[in-house]
């Protein structure tokens, strides 16, 4: 029995996954798995880009919706959960195709990931009160004693890893590298395609960020968030608030700043995610890249699918 086959279309946000996905449901027998740490959260829809209803009717798509904004999210879920549909979606017969643009996710999926500590209320908890007291900037810095590996990779504004890698320090007494050192890749659960939309136009992919986002706030995300804002169980440091867009409006609704000027932390915000995503697209070299403005990509993705032998209705991997 051969590996089963799946399809992994990522790139940087604004690059076309998810319209080149739904022309791949025109064609084959697909069902998406969601590979976006944003669209896990009940209730952000507009400004994670979700695919709406009448979509979601006709195309299948797995973990969306499945947390409340309140909750965490982790890398480790998402493998366990996107396992399990990947499965499911074998069996029936169809194509289970991954969208998105969370490349930790996808990282942990395809190479695996560390037996870790369990998170921990108490450390967690003692490590936003620190935060509130003394800034992320600051535990940045004690990572960055501790852990120098770690804190090269983390950035000073990414709240919830600095608190995972100082947790599993605390906990263990062994910094989270020497952990993830330890990292076993997975078995062969798949036979993996891997695509990676790749913009050749970064000037024009920065302008329809902008455009994007724009067409975002007439769409009636500034109330999505201020309703979210309105909730009261909600705060700045979740890692639903501080998805992008999120984050800035969340600080319009709290009287912190105006909303121009919240819109233009925004749009550079995207473009800033739009940057990371595709630094870390260019190290990992695992993707077949393609210009979503050259037609010609779409059909390579369809022939690499054809050659590796996929057929509609029987279970892959048989």
């Amino acid at each position: 029995m051969s590996a089963p086959l799946a399809l992994v279309l990522t790139g940087p946000t604004g690059s076309g996954k998810s319209q080149w996905a739904a022309r791949l449901a025109q064609q084959l027998p697909i069902e998406i798995v969601s590979v976006d740490s944003a669209q896990v959260f009940r209730g952000m829809d507009i400004g994670t880009a979700k695919p709406d209803a009448a979509t979601r009717t006709h195309i299948v798509h797995h973990l969306i919706d499945i947390r409340d904004p309140a909750e965490r999210y982790s890398a480790g879920e998402f493998v366990h959960d996107a396992r399990a549909a990947l499965v499911a979606i074998q069996a029936r017969g169809r194509l289970p195709v991954l969208v998105g643009g969370t490349q930790l996710y996808l990282r942990a999926l395809l190479r695996g990931m560390a037996e870790l500590p369990p998170a921990s209320p108490t450390v967690r908890a003692q490590l936003e009160l620190e935060a509130a007291a003394r800034g992320w900037t600051a535990l940045h810095a004690e990572l960055e004693l501790v852990d120098p590996q770690a804190a090269a990779k983390i950035h000073r504004n990414d709240p919830q890893r600095i608190q995972r890698a100082l947790e599993v320090y605390r906990v263990s007494g062994r910094n989270i590298s020497a952990w993830q050192a330890k990292t076993r890749a997975p078995a062969n659960e798949a036979h993996w395609l891997r695509f990676a939309l790749i913009p050749g136009d970064r000037t024009a992919l920065g302008r329809a960020l902008e455009e994007r986002f724009a067409a975002m706030l007439e769409s009636g995300l500034l109330a999505e968030v201020a309703a979210l804002y309105r909730r009261g169980d909600l705060h700045a440091e979740l890692p639903a608030i501080r998805s992008v867009g999120y984050r800035q409006l969340w600080a319009h609704c709290a009287g912190r700043i105006g909303l121009a000027a919240a819109v233009a932390q925004a749009v550079v915000a995207t473009r800033q995610l739009a940057k990371r995503q595709l630094t870390w697209l260019r190290a990992e070299g695992a993707y077949e890249a393609l210009d979503p403005a050259d037609e010609s990509g779409f059909a390579r993705i369809l022939a690499a699918i054809g050659a590796a032998g996929f057929v509609a209705g029987r279970p892959t991997g048989c």
